[in-house]
């Protein structure tokens, strides 16, 4: 029945399910509703304050599956990055302390004094850019879907479609290097909470009960075995040839990112451990647990002549 632009401003005094149900209101006077509301499009972004010099990195420092990365500067001075404009998913960082003079956005300044914002400080926007295309991708349509999985959306946004990292000249695969500080904090942003500013502490709210692991284990494994006929684990049948089959995949698919099999997966989990808010919550004890961890690895590959 219509096509309807909800303005920022607008969600920045009410919530997105309370904006709907207004909306709905007014469409029920033009004609009967018979459906849910489908969602063409999401911006989600984040207001923070950081001593960080937004222009301190090179290009080659975002890591993206997007196709332009641009600076801009007015009057000389640098205000921000834009990463992907134009595609599906598009990202920007720009100094919205600099926007809002010009536009006159006033309205955000008690949401940012409420936060803690002391005058003058510079404050810098994160905001990425969902179409359709990708929300479909996803499976999420409805209002609801979209609503219920913001920090599932954020996490693909930021952990798996673009990466602030710190390069290193001496590993010329880039996947390896190690993200900013700056991108941990802002990747680890919960959407489930109420908002509020921008902590550098978090809880790992984000974890999937393991016996839904264990659930979602258990289906890959009944499925690859009822394909290929087996019904037992005995000989090179069951989970001795699933795992074999499984070391393949990891395999082929680091081959192509420049990453062995092993090299592969533990990439795969720093970016859960990104997105269940493990990575930065690692106590002194279990960071030096990882740096044993990753020595004998280390160990491991000059072993194998790697």
């Amino acid at each position: 029945m219509a096509y309807v632009k909800l303005s920022s401003r607008y969600l920045c005094s009410i919530s997105p399910k309370e904006a709907e149900k207004h909306l709905r209101y007014i469409l029920n006077e033009l004609g009967s509703l018979n459906s849910h509301a489908h969602v063409s499009r999401i911006d989600l972004c984040a207001d923070f304050i950081s001593p960080e010099n937004m222009e301190s990195w090179h290009r080659e420092a975002w890591i993206t599956r997007g196709k332009k990365i641009d600076t801009h500067v007015i009057n000389g001075a640098f205000t921000g990055w834009s990463i992907g404009l134009g595609g599906k998913i598009s990202c920007r960082l720009y100094n919205k302390l600099l926007e809002i003079q010009s536009s006159g956005r006033t309205d955000l300044v008690p949401l940012w004094q409420e936060a803690g914002w002391q005058e003058n400080d510079p404050i810098w926007r994160v905001e990425f850019q969902l179409m359709r295309e990708v929300l479909n991708e996803h499976g999420l349509i409805s209002l609801d879907s979209v609503l219920a999985n913001l920090n599932g959306l954020w996490s693909y946004a930021s952990a798996e479609w673009l990466r602030l990292t710190i390069p290193n000249p001496d590993d010329q695969t880039r996947s390896r290097w190690p993200i900013h500080p700056l991108w941990g904090y802002i990747s680890s942003i919960d959407w489930e909470g109420n908002g509020g500013p921008l902590s550098r502490s978090f809880k790992a709210t984000r974890l999937p009960d393991d016996n839904r692991i264990f659930s979602l284990g258990a289906s890959s494994l009944a499925s690859y075995m009822a394909k290929h006929g087996m019904n037992d684990f005995d000989d090179d049948e069951g989970l001795d040839r699933y795992m074999l089959y499984l070391f393949k995949y990891f395999h082929e698919r680091g081959f192509f990112m420049g990453l062995s099999a092993l090299e592969y997966i533990l990439e795969k989990v720093r970016l859960r451990a990104r997105e269940f808010n493990t990575l930065l919550n690692c106590s002194e004890e279990e960071q030096k647990q990882l740096k044993v961890n990753q020595a004998a690895i280390d160990y491991q590959k000059a072993s194998d002549g790697a």
